[in-house]
């Protein structure tokens, strides 16, 4: 609950996490064009990419913990001023090496940002709706990145200056959020040891190290996959289909994106394991119709692989965050969702990097068939992790600050059992209760 008596405004938070991810994926469609301007190899893209979601998780692992400490206002504000003037780097950029910079600071900014955003919108559940920030936390990359990318294609075929205007939107965006956040109270108590908290490390709040363990091999496959698409997702389609429209390059990954958001919606519904299981297993899927899209020359092949990539990823998404936040105490929550997401833009940048070497070498269509080998295979390990374990954390366990009762999110049943226990630990209590009845009524 927030330290004040105004509770800020659940949507503006939500908003900062839906522009963010925005902003990310906007120069995906722009690729092509920087490639054609610049002439770029595939490896430049793939480093332009990285470079992002690298100093995305450096900034992860030194501020992630930052707003438990300081409050979710200030970090909020800072990194969204940080994130408007790189913007503005972007729309100035003439080169590689400026448009690396540029995304080095955008990353710098969104790694900040996303954790203290995200946990500002835990801070803000209600207790009838415990479920509603796992939820939003989940969706909300999935539709920033799907605005993004649409946002700067549609800017690419209609407005004059397409690297720039995009970017400029992007920079009033994030300055008008800022004051708003400047304005809104603050939902967090603010405590001692900031500077420590800079420290890098990654942390995962005990309650939810089993969730995480069994669910990071999916969210790892689905992250990288994710990240072949938004890197050299154009180039895949100037493979397949070489006279296709220059906009098809940026439409496959928001095809993916757009998919990932309606699933995480339609999803919630479902257990957080039953969730996370479904999408690991449509990876598998999705890789083995892209190669079948490349091989036969089927565009509409590449477009449905995207929309299956983008299935696994939303369901996995929110199924993982689901059962890494169900028992996270608020103290915890900023640092657990940095933990998070250093391991999703982990796997989302050192594979595309990867990607671009092989491109480099031995041609895109062998990176591909590589590429797609490695995710299968993240992918059934992880189905194989969580079919076996016995202890399904969320699956079992309730949302935070349920209180025990079993609560819904919607329809979507979030929590059962005590908070604490495991699903072992219940039988175990169920049990121990049936054995003190039996003993009851032997002495009867």
């Amino acid at each position: 609950m927030p330290p004040t008596g105004k509770r800020p405004p659940f949507a503006l938070n939500a908003s900062v996490l839906i522009a963010l991810l925005a902003a990310s994926s906007a120069p995906t469609p722009l690729y092509p064009v920087y490639q054609d301007r610049w002439g770029l190899s595939a490896l430049s893209v793939t480093v332009v990419f990285s470079a992002y979601a690298l100093a995305l998780l450096a900034a992860l692992l030194t501020t992630g913990a930052l707003s438990d400490h300081l409050g979710r206002r200030p970090v909020l504000v800072g990194s969204l001023l940080l994130e408007a003037a790189a913007m503005a780097a972007l729309a100035s950029a003439d080169g590689a090496d400026t448009l690396i910079a540029a995304r080095v600071l955008q990353g710098l900014a969104t790694g900040a940002a996303t954790s203290a955003a995200g946990a500002a919108l835990v801070d803000l559940d209600r207790p009838g709706r415990p479920g509603r920030s796992a939820l939003t936390n989940s969706i909300a990359p999935a539709a920033g990145m799907a605005a993004g990318v649409l946002a700067a294609t549609l800017l690419i075929r209609y407005a004059p200056g397409p690297t720039v205007t995009v970017y400029l939107v992007l920079a009033l965006v994030f300055l008008l959020q800022a004051a708003a956040i400047a304005l809104s109270p603050e939902t967090a108590r603010p405590h001692a040891g900031a500077w420590r908290s800079l420290r890098p490390r990654v942390a995962v709040s005990p309650p939810a190290r089993r969730a995480f363990l069994i669910s990071g091999a999916g969210v790892v496959a689905v992250w990288a996959l994710g990240g072949f698409y938004s890197s050299l997702g154009p180039a895949f389609v100037r493979l397949v289909a070489p006279g296709a429209p220059q906009a098809a390059g940026g439409m496959v990954f928001f095809t993916l994106s757009l998919s990932a958001a309606v699933t995480v919606w339609t999803t919630r519904v479902l257990r957080p394991l039953t969730a996370t299981l479904l999408g690991c297993a449509a990876v598998p899927a999705a890789v083995a119709l892209s190669l079948a899209g490349m091989h036969l020359v089927s565009l509409p092949a590449v477009f449905a692989a995207a929309l299956l990539a983008g299935v696994a990823f939303g369901a996995v998404a929110q199924g993982s965050m689901r059962m890494v936040l169900a028992r996270v105490p608020q103290s915890d929550r900023s640092t657990t969702l940095a933990a998070y997401y250093v391991l999703s833009y982990v796997a989302m940048s050192l594979p595309a990097v990867g990607a671009g070497v092989l491109t480099q070498s031995y041609g895109l269509r062998t990176a591909a068939h590589l590429y797609a080998a490695l995710v299968a295979l993240l992918a059934t390990a992880a189905l194989l992790a969580l079919a076996l374990t016995r202890t399904p954390a969320a699956a079992a366990g309730p949302a935070a600050g349920s209180g025990g009762r079993r609560v819904r999110s919607g329809r979507a049943v979030v929590g059962t059992a005590r908070c604490g226990d495991t699903l072992e630990s219940w039988h175990r209590a169920m049990n121990g209760s049936r054995a003190t009845r039996e003993r009851a009524r032997a002495r009867a």
